[in-house]
């Protein structure tokens, strides 16, 4: 089956020099678009950058400002100009590997970005002496218009105290997040129907896991329902259930410890391949930045 077209839009990736700019000017005259980097995924640091011609949003903050900047640089972005163009950060859980940046970007006078976390979430985070004036809090489940980009979010299977996953829509493109979660519900299913790109966890091996180097509690956190995704689960979700329509599949939150990158890709490739998909592959990495994913 081949993959259908990105309703008007057709999906490409940059990488190195040729990688073009997020952030948009009105004399630059480049169509409306999309565009969506994985900035770094893993138990060490999690971040994204999602953009269109008018409204750029980074979800999760598990880097610090300085890493951030040296990730924007090197897909070709000047940083101060990505920090003062922010419109939001979205946050999924208050985990340090997901906010550990935050209370300085909170602070930073050179961001005026809105965060947004759940009303959960916010309590605990370690802000300092105060949170920041621009927080904004929303019940799990709940919708959000940031810019021209729609947001939706949904609540997501993990031993946090609120977690959510988020889907956006902005010119006609649908992008969802789904990482840190044990299992895949019904109701998750649900929101990663029709999504041109889809950032899907697939965190370990489950035989690495078994004989590795964790304490026995810590594996068996890793493998209950509100863990981790193994790579078997997210093999059976590409089988069974990834919408034939997704283009572009990012696998991420590998653990350094219990997985790697080939296993990783030899696993989806059979699951897409059984399907006859032809869904572009990409496994995002916690120490460089993928691909720009441009649409």
């Amino acid at each position: 089956m081949v993959c259908p077209p990105l309703k008007r839009y057709r999906l490409k990736t940059y990488r190195g020099s040729a990688r073009r700019r997020f952030v948009y000017s009105e004399e630059s005259g480049e169509a409306a678009i999309v565009k969506f980097c994985v900035l770094a995924s893993g138990s060490s640091g999690n971040a994204a950058l999602l953009a269109t011609e008018n409204t750029c949003v980074l979800v999760d903050a598990g880097l610090s400002m300085r890493e951030l900047g040296k990730r924007l640089a090197s897909i070709g972005e000047d940083p101060e100009r990505i920090f003062e163009r922010l419109d939001a950060i979205l946050i999924t859980h208050e985990h340090c590997d997901h906010v550990s940046g935050l209370p300085v970007l909170a602070r930073s006078k050179k961001i005026r970005a809105t965060i947004h976390m759940t009303h959960l979430t916010a309590p605990a985070i370690d802000w300092g002496e105060t949170a920041p004036g621009r927080l904004e809090t929303f019940q799990a489940g709940a919708a959000l218009q940031i810019g021209d980009i729609e947001v939706q979010s949904f609540t997501i299977p993990h031993d946090a105290i609120d977690p959510v996953g988020f889907a956006f829509e902005a010119q006609g493109v649908r992008i969802a997040i789904a990482t840190d979660l044990g299992y895949i519900p019904e109701s998750v299913k649900f929101h990663l129907r029709r999504t041109d790109l889809l950032l899907l966890e697939a965190n370990h091996d489950l035989d690495m896991l078994k004989v590795g180097p964790y304490p026995w509690a810590v594996k068996q956190r890793v493998m209950s329902r509100v863990g981790h995704l193994s790579n078997l689960v997210m093999s059976d979700y590409l089988e069974q259930d990834l919408d034939a329509a997704t283009c572009q599949l990012v696998l991420g939150h590998l653990s350094q410890q219990n997985n790697h990158p080939a296993i990783v890709h030899m696993m989806a490739t059979q699951a897409l391949d059984g399907r006859g998909l032809h869904t572009r592959l990409s496994i995002a990495s916690q120490h460089t930045p993928s691909a720009v994913f441009q649409f």
